[in-house]
């Protein structure tokens, strides 16, 4: 088997199917079978792709952290914003939440596939582009992981529907508006 199968590229087709899969049940729930039948491929297609279940979300996984700091880059070029970048963050989470389901889930990933460990470093570099701090190898960045902090805590509780209508409505602006009210605000 090659990765140009009946889709024209089977492993996109794999991915496609597990994003899926995983935005309808969640990643536990996820099986090879089940993203193969999705696919229209045979049950083997995934296991010959990717090995296991774990490689599979990996991949996935490293392209949410693609797209991820993707998303980053672009609210940091636009703006110059710190706040910004948090409000792209929970703006991703929401319209990826299957990525965003897998890609901080370790336990699920294959956590040293070159691929996961680029695209991981490259969405952390742009989420502490504006921390105005040394980066994401420093030993502690307090600032950088008070954000990453208050952006994912921020995006968990809004995917989980623990927030009023007026958050709800406007999720980037609340966002902005907590942050404001922190030590992260604008400063």
């Amino acid at each position: 088997m090659t990765d140009r199968y009946h889709h024209g590229d089977l492993r996109r087709a794999l991915i496609d199917a597990a994003v899926e899969a995983v935005g309808e049940t969640g990643p536990s729930a996820l099986s090879l079978r089940a993203v193969a039948k999705r696919a229209g491929v045979s049950h083997a297609a995934p296991a010959h792709h990717f090995g296991d279940k774990a490689g599979l979300l990996t991949a996935v996984a490293a392209e949410g952290f693609d797209r991820f700091a993707d998303a980053l880059e672009r609210a940091w070029t636009a703006t110059g914003d710190f706040d910004a970048v948090g409000a792209a963050y929970v703006r991703f989470a929401i319209d990826h939440r299957a990525h965003f389901e897998i890609m901080f889930r370790p336990e699920l990933l294959h956590m040293d596939d070159p691929d996961l460990v680029r695209a991981s470093v490259r969405s952390r570099e742009a989420l502490h582009r504006g921390s105005g701090t040394d980066g994401p190898d420093a030993a502690f960045n307090a600032r950088a992981l008070a954000a990453w902090s208050l952006a994912h805590g921020f995006a968990e509780l809004l995917l989980a529907g623990n927030f009023p209508r007026a958050v709800l409505d406007d999720p980037e602006g609340a966002f902005k508006a907590v942050a404001a009210a922190t030590a992260l605000g604008r400063g």
